[in-house]
């Protein structure tokens, strides 16, 4: 079984055709039959079901899909990191994130990155949940993710610090002009939930928090990313929790951002499933100073914030 074998099997398989996946591997369909056919003799049965129109994966086939997709990016991503560890200057970097930490914390990391290093292109993928984000690099679809900090993780992971979570509100809300407030003052308020919500023991974190205080929160809406919840927040549908690192740069005059009294904080971290080297290495440390700028600025703006 060769790493060949398997790329020719997924790109039949992502194709649904072995035309247009010899087409798209720019080699012959004989060529392409024949390497399918060797790793189907060497598994011990056929991965594919040969139509007249197409082909699909047979009950052999769905089993080895996920072990082929991982074992050919896994082969990617040690090519990147030995090539990354030799120094060489260009190639490329893939990074996994939630979808609030791309919006909000990472497009000014990415930019000092491009001043620093311009012959190392990124490949970013975005994630509407934690969960999402690590099982997608356990399947090794990325060098390194930016997350929150994962519980019980085995690979080599940096804590960036935490990041403090506010509620944003409409600018025209009685609350908007409080520094910081207190969780039961929204315990009769509409919320706009997000798929970034963290668990706690099973529960979700809002819905532990609230419930310890002695209520449930009124949710109207439920969103796949956190940006269209303060948008939906700007319109008047109702008030979200959020990461600050996203809502501060975001927020305009028409939505108001609140700490919570006492703060709230998730903790983040840089995580991979190989030990970070070269390009990875020095994403991930100059993602870690740009954290740290990033709370120093938090911490000065905070102590001026009136009572």
């Amino acid at each position: 079984m060769s790493l060949r074998q398997m790329e020719y099997f997924l790109a039949v398989v992502e194709e649904s055709s072995f035309t247009r996946a010899a087409e798209a591997l720019h080699v012959t369909q004989p060529a392409l039959s024949h390497q399918v056919k060797a790793l189907e003799r060497t598994v011990g049965g056929a991965l594919l079901e040969r139509m007249p129109r197409g082909v699909r994966l047979t009950a052999m086939g769905r089993a080895f899909l996920p072990h082929a997709q991982l074992a050919v990016r896994s082969a990617h991503q040690a090519e990147r990191a030995a090539r990354a560890a030799a120094g060489v200057a260009g190639g490329e970097l893939h990074l996994a994130t939630v979808h609030a930490l791309a919006v909000g914390l990472l497009p000014g990391v990415v930019a000092r990155w491009r001043a620093l290093h311009p012959g190392v292109s990124l490949v970013l993928r975005e994630y509407g949940s934690t969960e999402a984000l690590e099982e997608q690099l356990e399947r090794g679809v990325a060098d390194l993710a930016v997350g929150p900090e994962p519980a019980g993780w085995t690979g080599p992971l940096l804590p960036l610090g935490p990041e403090e979570l506010v509620v944003v509100v409409p600018a025209a809300d009685p609350l908007a002009g409080r520094g910081a407030v207190r969780l039961t003052e929204f315990a009769d308020r509409d919320w706009i939930r997000c798929a970034m919500e963290p668990l706690v023991d099973g529960v979700l974190v809002l819905d532990r928090a609230c419930g310890e205080l002695g209520f449930t929160p009124r949710t109207v809406l439920r969103t796949e990313h956190t940006s269209t919840a303060v948008r939906m927040t700007a319109a008047g549908v109702g008030i979200v929790m959020a990461p600050a690192h996203m809502v501060r740069g975001a927020v305009g005059e028409d939505c108001v951002l609140l700490s919570l009294d006492p703060p709230w904080h998730r903790r983040l971290a840089v995580f991979s499933r190989v030990p970070l080297t070269g390009a990875a290495a020095a994403f991930a440390e100059l993602l870690r100073s740009g954290t740290r700028a990033a709370a120093t600025t938090a911490e000065r703006d905070a102590s001026g914030r009136p009572d």
